[in-house]
């Protein structure tokens, strides 16, 4: 189990005791009759270890209703559940609707159904993006519409109004529709029927008294983290929001990778938040919210993909998966990971349900009985017939592959092996413009990171574009209204801030290739990293294959096995039991500079008798590594790579791909293995080394390896 180090602050004492009806709007409950609410809520379990099922969606993007596993979703954010058992999605990109999950599994659409701005009944009404959602104690369910920048409500018999905000993004408070929002994400309701907003892109927290007035509870209105009073204290996107029983709030300040708190008083206080220069913090971008009647808080990590419990004396853990032990994958820390967890809502009976918008599917988390089996979680494959435009222009001429997805990449403090290549490189010139390859939504509330950095980089739809001046041209000036520009207390610009629900359409620039002097895309249908090579981009052509430069064998210590002559066969003693085996190789492409090398596909080995007979067993080669997927622990390189790996630009002297071949990599897990040479007879064999290409190209030359098992 891991634990969290966070700021030491309580959460606070008596934090939503019984069946109020506050529930934040990435999801919680509301409680018509707070008697039944107090009599059926179970205790909270502290540290819990959790079993993740889906509960709804299939993967793919779309608006489906019917049946739970043959629904589809198109941006699942928001998530609220009433007492009947219904659970409610607040689902955007271009479903823009509020669907339901009835206790039987059957997916509906209860309100919406366009994007717009209009209120009606049912499907008559118009949303833009709805994000979070919240019941109140009479069955009426609040939606933050942050494409519309304002509050609606949607009365039990499914007839939509809107609360406040008039459809202009602006800050203003006021009564009803004379009060404006920016971008407002997160929401949750009292039990004195206020709402209490999270309004996003003007980094504030609002109020809507029940008779429709909006003022301002906290926030300065620029990006910071200043804790202190309400009109002085800073925020970073607030994207979540939950308020206990005696008032205070809690807030998911998203762009400040932390929790904080505002007491009744107005005081506020951060109380959670990683620490400085912790490489892979458990609680980054928080972007749901969800209180207990006994005082935790569940915080979803929209970047992490853990699920964070906050305990009322302020300790902290990410929920571990009974399904993921620690040595199950390379490097793994046990925990829950899902995609991009959003919303999240507490079931009486202490489960969770998440709507996870990578994933576009909702998931449930629970312990699991004892003796129930596990029902393994995997991101949907799809595919694409019509051919891809590239992301650089011009769009329908093919472009140059310098880097493929698993590739050995390093870190500029000397470590080779730091991590994956986890997409497509595609080169341009600095200064050029990145275009959209599909068109696509913005569902992060938070999509953009390393301003100014090489790293620099936005998620849009199935794709991260990263390499690239986010909203700028090459001198710096903003792309369009779509992308704003924020200066620092200098008055020059330090980040670009783009709104969740903001749409791009094929070739519309991104941004502007960096000093980088490429694009490099990340690809994830359904949550899990693809390999971008499924895509068919227009033109790529590939009719090379791999190159072998070398075979090594090395014993159990690590040591090299080496002939006692050159040109003679390696010799291996039976007694050695198991072996590992090493490939030096790389890949080219049609259209590549000669010095480039790039990593393989498929690698694996077959053992031959000396004539060239199969061993038994080996009638065909036992593949090994397949980069269709890639695995979530950054450790798991070291695994698959040889430590003489690496890449000019983390400083070796030459581009190495040296595969530990006998350690396997399937569907995105990394296992160690070993060639089992204690199972061979004494005699002469050969070991014929399998390396493949995506294009399915396989070297022929330097594939073999004379041994002889003594």
């Amino acid at each position: 189990m891991k634990r969290i180090t966070i700021i030491a602050a309580l959460v606070g004492a008596g934090i939503l005791a019984g069946g109020a009806a506050l529930y934040f709007g990435g999801g919680q409950e509301g409680a018509p009759r707070r008697a039944l609410w107090l009599a059926a809520e179970a205790p909270t379990k502290p540290s819990w270890t959790a079993r993740v099922t889906p509960l709804a969606g299939d993967g793919g993007n779309g608006v489906v209703d019917g049946a739970a596993a043959g629904s589809r979703f198109s941006d699942p954010f928001g998530v609220a559940l009433d007492l009947q058992g219904n659970v409610y999605i607040a689902d955007g990109g271009d479903s823009n609707r509020i669907r339901r999950i009835a206790p039987d599994g059957v997916v509906s659409t209860f309100a919406g159904g366009r994007e717009g701005f209009a209120d009606g009944l049912g499907a008559a009404a118009a949303f833009h993006t709805p994000s979070a959602l919240a019941l109140d104690r009479k069955g009426n369910l609040y939606v933050a519409d942050t494409g519309n920048h304002a509050i609606r409500r949607i009365a039990p018999d499914g007839s939509v109004s809107t609360l406040a905000g008039d459809g202009q993004p602006g800050y203003q408070d006021g009564i009803g529709r004379a009060a404006r929002f920016n971008g407002p994400v997160g929401l949750a309701v009292d039990k004195e029927g206020n709402v209490f907003v999270a309004d996003t892109y003007n980094d504030r927290i609002r109020r809507i008294a029940p008779d429709g007035t909006v003022t301002t509870v906290a926030g300065n209105g620029l990006p910071g983290a200043g804790d202190g009073m309400a009109a002085v204290a800073g925020f970073d996107t607030p994207t979540a929001i939950a308020v206990d029983k005696k008032g205070v709030l809690y807030v998911a300040d998203t762009g400040n990778d932390a929790v904080r708190r505002i007491d009744t008083d107005g005081m506020v206080a951060t109380i959670a938040r990683p620490l400085e220069n912790d490489p892979q913090p458990v609680l980054r971008r928080p972007g749901g919210l969800a209180l207990t009647g006994d005082g935790y808080l569940y915080v979803s990590s929209g970047a992490g993909g853990r699920i964070v419990q906050i305990a009322p004396d302020g300790t902290a853990h990410a929920l571990t998966d009974i399904d993921r032990p620690p040595e199950a994958s390379y490097g793994s820390d046990g925990t829950v990971r899902l995609y991009a967890p959003r919303g999240i809502a507490v079931r009486r009976d202490g489960r969770l349900v998440v709507a996870d918008g990578q994933a576009l599917r909702v998931f449930s988390l629970a312990e699991p009985k004892q003796g129930e089996p596990a029902a393994p979680i995997r991101a949907a494959a799809f595919t694409r017939s019509e051919p891809m435009p590239w992301p650089v222009g011009p769009q329908q001429e093919v472009h140059e592959v310098v880097g493929v997805m698993g590739e050995v990449r390093g870190s500029y403090d000397g470590e080779s092996r730091h991590h994956f290549h986890a997409g497509l490189d595609i080169r341009a010139d600095i200064g050029s413009r990145v275009l959209a390859v599909l068109p696509s939504k913005i569902s992060d509330p938070y999509p953009n990171w390393g301003f100014g950095s090489l790293g620099e980089g936005m998620s849009l739809g199935p794709f991260s574009y990263i390499h690239m001046r986010v909203g700028r041209e090459a001198n710096g000036k903003a792309l369009d209204e779509r992308f704003q520009l924020l200066a620092g207390p200098n008055g020059k610009p330090e980040r670009v801030r783009v709104r969740r629900g903001t749409r791009f359409a094929v070739g519309e620039a991104l941004g502007t290739i960096n000093p980088m002097a490429h694009v490099h895309m990340d690809y994830y249908p359904g949550g899990a990293v693809v390999n971008p090579l499924t895509l068919p981009f227009v033109g790529l052509r590939d009719t090379i294959p791999p190159t072998i430069q070398g075979i090594a064998l090395y014993d159990d210590a690590g040591k090299r096995i080496r002939p006692a002559r050159k040109r003679q066969p390696l010799r291996v003693a039976r007694a050695e039991g198991e072996v590992n085996i090493v490939v030096d190789a790389y890949d080219q492409m049609d259209g590549n500079l000669a010095r480039r090398r790039l990593g393989l596909y498929k690698l694996g080995y077959q053992v031959l008798h000396a004539d060239g007979r199969p061993v038994a067993g080996f009638e065909a080669p036992l593949i090994t590594q397949v980069y269709d997927r890639l695995p979530r622990e950054r450790e798991a390189v070291k695994l698959v790579y040889a430590d003489s790996s690496g890449i000019t630009v983390y400083g070796s002297k030459v581009t190495r791909f040296a595969y530990a071949v006998s350690n396997t990599l399937q569907d995105g897990q990394a296992l160690p293995g070993s060639w089992k040479v204690a199972n061979l007879a004494p005699g002469d064999y050969i070991l014929r080394i399998h390396a493949a290409d995506y294009a399915g190209l396989v070297a022929t030359e330097g594939r073999d390896l004379p041994v002889t098992v003594e």
